[in-house]
């Protein structure tokens, strides 16, 4: 039977995908950013400040409002309509001619109720067809961070790494634009804990304090004779599951979502049969998302769970870390077609850690999307110990690590993020969606969070 290893430790375990490194302390958590309604608002919003600012008053920067382009699908006040009257038209009149109650908020600028039975976006329509400049009435939110230590902003983690002890962060998280996509769906009102995510891996250290409450274990598929493990497991789903703005430790990159656990990988690695019977269990748990951080070089076919991953695709959308030798081509299965295959990058967005696996003259199989995966110290000339990854470890205790087995996880996160953002996307189209939305600026296509998240809203 077909053995298949976790993405594990860089320097230690080729085969596996996920990394090495010392053991570390706790900390923080991630906050929101701009919101849903500030980029999608139309910039006529913005006229009258800018105008302000120039000492105009503002009941004639609204007067000075032209028409433009209004996104009723953007969060707003439902059931009501913004109308700037320009002082020409009063509450009491605009009443009389659109036959529903009007209120002034300022001078020239009326809140009026749309009718029963009408929508917003149609009511507004028909009062423009009447010549009156008409625009939602915009949500918008509060901005927090997230209090956890590790986040970018905060105090900092302080861990034992292999060159002591030293203060690190999360900027994997600012690095995909995560804080943004979190305040995003804040201000549209959606939550993440709609959000159901299964990790195929090893055991976790279920005790850990940033992990209290945050996962739910499904059957295990470990082979009976296979020797337990924790620490891939912890790790891996610590980058979803952390317990976010709890003040301790790290923040998870699905906020509140949940997290499935399906043990599969043991000391020993796994097999096609766990990797199979793990599958299905996930998707009896209602998984939108599947993260295997696993895989075997040098497998071109598994035709049983290629069987088994081409069904499960019609409704979770699988993820899979691409592998952790650059020669060997994309690991299986994340080189499956209907694989997300996830490869990382170190320090640089636009550069391959020198672990991570990619195409190979004789695997052509290429990278769909890449993530922070850290730099491979240790592995990759000219890193530091601080390069890699802040992660959670067995015994409650945080470490820096490095291997597509953690870039995996932030594309599952923001995959299960745009499902909970609108459920009634396919898991076909979450995926075209994620990959049309990354960034390639810096030429290889990096997780954009932000971008996902909103393209699965419009």
């Amino acid at each position: 039977m077909t053995s298949l290893r976790a993405v594990l430790a860089l320097p230690c375990l080729p085969l596996l995908l996920l990394g090495c490194a010392g053991p570390v302390a706790p900390i923080p958590t991630p906050t929101p950013d701009p919101i849903c309604s500030q980029s999608l608002a139309p910039a006529a919003v913005r006229g009258p400040a800018a105008a302000q600012s120039l000492g105009v008053t503002v009941e004639q920067g609204l007067a000075a409002v032209t028409p433009g382009p209004a996104d009723w699908a953007a969060p707003h006040v439902a059931g009501r309509v913004l109308v700037l009257s320009g002082g020409a038209l009063g509450a009491q009149a605009l009443g009389a001619l659109s036959g529903a109650a009007a209120q002034t908020v300022l001078p020239g600028l009326l809140r009026v109720a749309t009718p029963a039975g009408e929508t917003d976006a149609a009511y507004a329509a028909r009062l423009a067809a009447r010549g009156l400049r008409v625009q939602p009435d915009y949500r918008y939110a509060a901005l927090a961070t997230p209090n956890d230590p590790g986040v970018p902003g905060n105090k900092g983690l302080s861990v034992a790494t292999a060159q002591g002890t030293k203060t690190m962060f999360q900027t994997y998280l600012t690095r995909v634009t995560l804080p943004q996509a979190w305040a995003f769906l804040a201000a549209c009102g959606k939550t993440p804990a709609a959000a159901r995510t299964a990790m195929l891996d090893t055991a976790l250290d279920t005790a850990h304090p940033d992990l209290q409450g945050r996962t739910v274990a499904a059957n295990s598929a470990l082979p009976s004779t296979y020797t337990r493990a924790t620490d891939h497991g912890t790790a891996t789903t610590g980058v979803l599951a952390a317990t976010t703005n709890n003040g301790v430790g790290l923040a998870g990159a699905t906020w509140s979502g949940t997290v499935i656990t399906v043990e599969v990988l043991g000391e020993e690695g796994t097999t096609t049969s766990a990797v199979a019977q793990g599958v299905n269990e996930a998707l009896q748990q209602g998984a939108q998302v599947i993260n295997m951080s696993l895989g075997a070089a040098g497998i071109t076919a598994d035709k049983t769970l290629d069987a088994v991953l081409h069904s499960a695709s019609a409704s979770a959308v699988l993820v899979a870390a691409a592998g952790n030798t650059a020669s060997d081509g994309v690991y299986y299965p994340a080189s499956h077609p209907d694989v997300i295959a996830v490869g990382a990058v170190g320090t640089k967005d636009g550069e391959l850690a020198c672990y991570s696996a990619r195409p190979s003259a004789k695997l052509t199989r290429v990278l769909d999307i890449v993530a922070p995966g850290g730099a491979g110290y240790g592995t990759c000339a000219g890193t530091a110990a601080t390069d890699d990854l802040l992660l959670l470890a067995p015994g409650g205790k945080y470490a820096s690590e490095a291997g597509t087995s953690f870039s995996a996880p932030l594309v599952s996160s923001v995959a299960a993020l745009m499902r909970a953002a609108n459920p009634d996307l396919s898991a076909a189209q979450t995926k075209a969606l994620l990959l049309g939305s990354v960034n390639w600026s810096a030429g290889l296509p990096l997780l954009d969070a932000n971008a996902a998240v909103r393209a699965a809203t419009r």
